[in-house]
């Protein structure tokens, strides 16, 4: 092999190499980009993650605001039903207690 040869071979080697640096500063880049959207994504999962346990906390709220109506409805109702029995019950004893003494 002639210094030329090894010349030319060298140049070679050298562009070569040249060019796997560039690649290889090409990957790195796009690592870093993907390192990057990887901890966007995370966020973004633990921020959903967030939001979600926030929508099932106003979910069950919102059942509470929507069902104390009714509950309200049934404790009056009770309440109602309870007075109009003990007022029948008293007229009873009372009509009873009428005619006994009479």
């Amino acid at each position: 092999m002639s210094e030329q040869d090894i010349a030319i071979k060298l140049n070679d080697h050298d562009h070569e190499i040249g060019s796997l640096k560039h690649r290889v500063s090409d990957v790195e880049k796009k690592q870093e980009e993907f390192v990057k959207l990887s901890r966007n994504v995370e966020r973004l999962a633990t921020n959903m993650e967030l939001m979600l346990k926030e929508q099932q906390k106003q979910r069950e709220e919102l059942n509470e605001l929507r069902d104390a109506p009714a509950e309200e409805y049934k404790y009056y109702k009770h309440i109602v039903w309870g007075c109009i029995i003990t007022g029948l019950v008293g007229a009873i004893i009372g009509a009873i207690l009428a005619t006994v003494i009479h």
